[in-house]
């Protein structure tokens, strides 16, 4: 089953978060880039758990790494690491939260060079999911195949979010998917 047809069999009263998050936010283009790297650190903490946990994890995920401010959470240290590390309302994963302050840092680094996350990401489309695994994994830690390519898919960089016959696909074409630039 697809995750379009997943979302689509359930009922239209639902608190499942996959429902607003497939016909509002999946495939959609992210402009911010705190919103690009909220993303990203939410794809990272997925890795092994479900995607409904990280849905409903969400807002705590925010408060835990200030509003995903990209500046706020390089500046973190050790402290920060420490009350992560005992927040129970996240993933509670030393690797991943070292990896969540040191991809903050390196989009800083990238923001200067490029003025902004999502430049970057403009200025390296297209490519087809290798090429971007392996730029992905020469910036950024704890990032492999799947999470580069879920992360892509979700902010409109890589086809496959959306099945072609799911009225959200028109969506997020209509809304300015880049992936539809390299068709």
């Amino acid at each position: 089953m697809t995750y379009c047809e997943l979302v689509h069999n359930l009922p239209p009263d639902t608190d499942n978060p996959n429902k607003h998050y497939h016909d509002c936010e999946y495939g959609f283009p992210i402009e911010d880039d705190n919103a690009l790297f909220g993303r990203l650190l939410l794809e990272i903490n997925q890795a092994g758990l479900s995607w409904t946990l990280m849905l409903k994890k969400q807002a705590a995920f925010q408060t835990a790494y200030a509003d995903f401010d990209i500046a706020a959470v390089a500046a973190f240290g050790e402290a920060d690491t420490e009350r992560l590390l005992n927040d129970a309302g996240i993933v509670r994963n030393r690797l991943k939260i070292h990896a969540a302050i040191y991809n903050a840092r390196e989009i800083l680094r990238l923001q200067a060079e490029y003025g902004s996350f999502k430049n970057w990401l403009d200025a390296h489309h297209p490519r087809d999911k290798a090429a971007w695994v392996k730029l992905f994994k020469k910036h950024f830690k704890f990032v492999g195949g799947e999470i580069v390519g879920e992360f892509l898919m979700s902010c409109g960089y890589l086809k496959g979010a959306h099945d072609e016959s799911c009225p959200v696909y028109a969506q997020t074409l209509a809304a300015g998917a880049k992936w539809a630039e390299a068709v």
